[in-house]
């Protein structure tokens, strides 16, 4: 797929799983931290974590696209 993209779009999406990338590690620290200190809110933690396995899919999807298809 990376072929079809301009070099613009390969820039942007690029940009964007690095910033998917920073906003994942930092929820993983946040609910490490909260889940060390003992915290009680198990509803918060529920959606922060939520929240990370949306950004794992979407980061699956930018590294998709781009990934050159290999066609065997």
């Amino acid at each position: 797929m990376v072929d079809k993209l301009s070099e613009a779009e390969q820039a942007a999406l690029q940009m964007e799983l690095e910033r998917v990338r920073l906003e994942h590690r930092d929820l993983e620290a946040a609910i490490d931290a909260l889940l060390a200190v003992g915290a009680v809110d198990q509803l918060q933690i529920q959606r922060l974590k939520k929240r990370k396995l949306l950004l794992r899919d979407r980061l699956a999807f930018l590294e998709d696209q781009l990934t050159p298809d290999i066609i065997a």
